[in-house]
């Protein structure tokens, strides 16, 4: 395991030795301070002095011990806020606060080349392409719900890679939702990310720990068709259940997840078709349990299901599809998909 430090460089506490030195660091229009947000105010970085002052504070530490990851944060909204200093209009003040942040993690990056960033900012506020340019992860939201989270990752993903998106495996009990939910569904819905655990384990029954080492070995078993494939979504009438996946470049693998959300309106589920396969080679499908097996409804499953595997045409599960399981609400079902 490597070291890493959690970061709020951007912020001050008016209730601190910097602010009181120096309150003309602060943004601020006008000579008057914005409302304060968590007992904070934004730093100007555009203000050279203040940027010359952080970026020696960040690079000490980073000098100084062995660190391999900063989780940059930004909790604070920038609101009614100008620039420090005198004659500086407010629009250009933010602005350079923007552009003063790049240019911070520029330096940081290049000052230590193996240093790994996270783009946190209360999850997943500060995602865009120049700071994609800069991070290797973004911190998607802080919401660890895994029911909250498919949807969140779902859009996201439409933009992120999962090789980047921060995706962490929660205690059972969500500390934002106050929700509970199994660890299957919990695993499976981290799995399409880079995934972490956010959980203290050594607190975890013992079925719960194996499970948790199955779920990790799954990722580094698969990670190299996660982490370097193509995203996929089926289309679905239901919107009670969703089917994604991550099919390899070569289309000679790929890992699916058929996720049941709510429950349906719908007696029988829709089959779950695949996309993304080659529509004129064969795939054997069969599913995936590392970290337990979903609860359904269902007494006897579908014979694919039953007999743990099934062999057809790409053509035929990217356009008919497969029985789908009847589970319960907050249920997933993992497939691993192989040429063949």
């Amino acid at each position: 395991m490597q070291f890493w430090l959690w970061v709020e460089p951007g912020m001050v506490n008016p209730d601190s030795n910097l602010f009181r030195a120096h309150p003309d660091w602060v943004l601020a229009t006008g000579g008057r301070l914005p409302p304060a947000g968590r007992q904070q105010q934004v730093l100007d970085l555009g203000h050279p002095p203040m940027y010359g002052y952080l970026l020696s504070r960040l690079d000490a530490p980073l000098t100084d011990y062995d660190i391999g990851y900063l989780k940059w944060d930004h909790n604070r909204d920038v609101v009614d806020a100008g620039a420090a200093g005198p004659g500086r209009r407010d629009r250009a003040g933010v602005h350079a606060q923007t552009l003063a942040v790049y240019r911070l993690l520029d330096e940081l990056r290049a000052r230590h080349p193996g240093l790994e960033i996270e783009t946190c900012a209360s999850g997943g506020a500060r995602v865009d392409l120049e700071i994609l340019q800069r991070t290797d992860r973004v911190w998607t939201s802080d919401c660890n719900d895994a029911l909250e989270r498919q949807p969140i990752q779902r859009w996201t993903g439409l933009f992120v890679p999962p090789e980047l998106l921060g995706t962490h495996v929660g205690a059972p009990t969500s500390h934002t939702t106050g929700r509970t939910q199994s660890l299957p569904f919990r695993a499976a819905t981290a799995l399409f990310g880079h995934q972490g655990l956010e959980w203290d384990v050594s607190t975890a029954p013992a079925a719960d720990q194996d499970a948790v080492a199955g779920g990790v070995a799954f990722v580094r078993q698969h990670r190299e068709t996660l982490h370097g494939g193509r995203t996929v979504q089926a289309a679905r009438a239901d919107p009670a259940a969703w089917v994604h996946g991550v099919v390899a470049v070569d289309r000679s693998r790929a890992v699916y997840a058929f996720v049941h959300l709510t429950s349906s309106a719908y007696r029988t589920p829709e089959p779950s078709r695949l996309p993304g396969l080659d529509p004129d080679r064969s795939y054997r499908v069969e599913p995936a349990y590392p970290a337990g097996v979903p609860a359904g409804a269902q007494r006897t499953p579908a014979r694919w299901l039953a007999e743990g595997a099934v062999t057809l045409p790409g053509r035929v599960l990217g356009t008919v599809g497969l029985p789908a399981p009847v589970l319960f609400p907050e249920q997933a079902l993992l497939l691993v998909v192989t040429a063949v």
